[in-house]
């Protein structure tokens, strides 16, 4: 009911309808929310509520400060630049960035990071981490994570392991373990298609970042795309050249990329559907492989495996425009854009409109779909040193699995 100023309660509210207001709020603020009431802690500590209020928050590029000072920052967008909020360090005391860990996988608010050996997983609002048990493998084996995925139908959130022994006959296995638990681990086999032999390099590209990006999550589907030095449509006899993993049935699969060849590709999510951006290679850049366009295509239609060119970024558009925006900001107190574009390193998209560009191997721009550049990238007020991740990052209150 109203109060006596005649202002509605928060309180007299339907249920339902504060239960949509909670969930739209930020993480931290719907965290906060609990200790106005019994009946808001209730709402807001469901794991129905924890999971809808994290697919309402922004899906968020993190970008590597390269620890001077930051490192696994967000890029929140141009009005706040790069967020002073970074993902990293929580183990306290540890400020070297020689000792700062891998950004290996994410997954609805949480990350894998690798430091010393060991595997973590860490909720940056929550400010919680717990070490990861390895998979029980065999003696001197040695593991690595390549996946990160929520099982729809349980609700357990699960790793996809490799493990290889190093110093013999180097043969890979892959396992499932579930967060929180010390169950058994189930081992998993790609497509009886596959020979032990093509197996063997499938697994050993979808293990090494240098030769393939983690997955793409879209769709209840994680989708690698291994770098064409790797020939997975050789390996997988002409079937296909992207790697996808379903979670629910938990078997794999292949798709095809766009016709054209790139030696350099990445898959990305744009808003909901599966992306690609692919480059080549224009010569030689101070002793580097110069990359000096980008193209674009979307999924047009999944299950048959139809891509759409959407548009392609040019360096020389990118060059003309960048000295433009410095002719525009003189006698302004903006940040101006000095270093000449000479070649692009890798991307992130923030919207349908706008992306961030890598070029010259640590700087970052923001740039929309026609090539204009809108502005250097920085971190705080002075840092414009830096790289793009490939990973994005949306930020919940879902607690770390425990063991029972």
């Amino acid at each position: 009911m109203p109060d006596r100023r005649g202002v509605t309660l928060l309180e007299d509210l339907p249920e339902v309808i504060i239960d949509e207001i909670l969930k739209r709020l930020p993480p931290k603020d719907a965290g906060r929310c609990r200790a106005v009431s019994t009946s808001w802690r209730s709402i807001t500590s469901t794991p129905e509520f924890m999971l809808e209020n994290h697919r309402h928050q922004p899906s968020l590029p993190i970008i590597d400060g390269r620890g001077q000072p930051a490192s696994f920052v967000l890029f929140r967008g141009a009005d706040t630049d790069a967020s002073n909020q970074q993902l990293w360090p929580f183990i306290p005391g540890l400020k070297h960035y020689n000792l700062k860990p891998s950004l290996v996988v994410t997954c609805d608010g949480f990350l894998i990071l690798l430091q010393q050996n060991k595997f973590y997983i860490y909720n940056p609002v929550m400010r919680k981490r717990a070490l990861l048990p390895y998979p029980q493998a065999g003696k001197n084996e040695c593991s690595n994570i390549i996946g990160f995925y929520r099982h729809q139908l349980t609700g357990e959130y699960r790793l996809l392991w490799t493990t290889f022994r190093p110093l013999s006959v180097v043969k890979y296995s892959l396992y499932i373990l579930t967060v929180g638990s010390y169950a058994r681990h189930v081992r998993v086999r790609m497509p009886t298609v596959l020979s032990p032999s093509a197996e063997h390099k499938l697994l050993e590209a979808l293990r090494y970042s240098n030769y393939c990006p983690p997955p793409v999550h879209l769709g209840g589907s994680l989708h690698w795309c291994p770098f064409s030095v790797c020939s997975v449509s050789d390996i997988t006899g002409g079937s296909g050249d992207i790697v996808v993993f379903d979670t629910e049935a938990e078997s794999f699969r292949w798709m095809r990329s766009p016709d054209q060849a790139y030696p350099n590709r990445k898959l990305f999510d744009m808003n909901g559907t599966l992306g690609f951006w692919g480059s080549s290679i224009k010569g030689d850049a101070g002793g580097c492989l110069s990359f000096t366009a980008l193209d674009i295509w979307v999924m047009q239609d999944y299950k048959a495996g139809i891509w759409a060119f959407k548009y392609r970024i040019d360096l020389s558009k990118v060059e003309a425009s960048r000295q433009l925006y410095l002719t525009s900001c003189k006698g302004k107190k903006k940040t101006t854009l000095h270093s000449t574009v000479q070649w692009f390193n890798d991307m992130a998209v923030l919207n349908e409109r706008e992306l961030l560009i890598m070029f010259n191997d640590k700087h970052v721009l923001r740039c929309d779909t026609d090539g204009k550049v809108l502005g250097l990238v920085k971190i705080g007020k002075r840092q414009y040193c830096m790289s793009l991740t490939p990973h994005r990052f949306q930020e919940s209150i879902i607690p770390i699995p425990s063991v029972p």
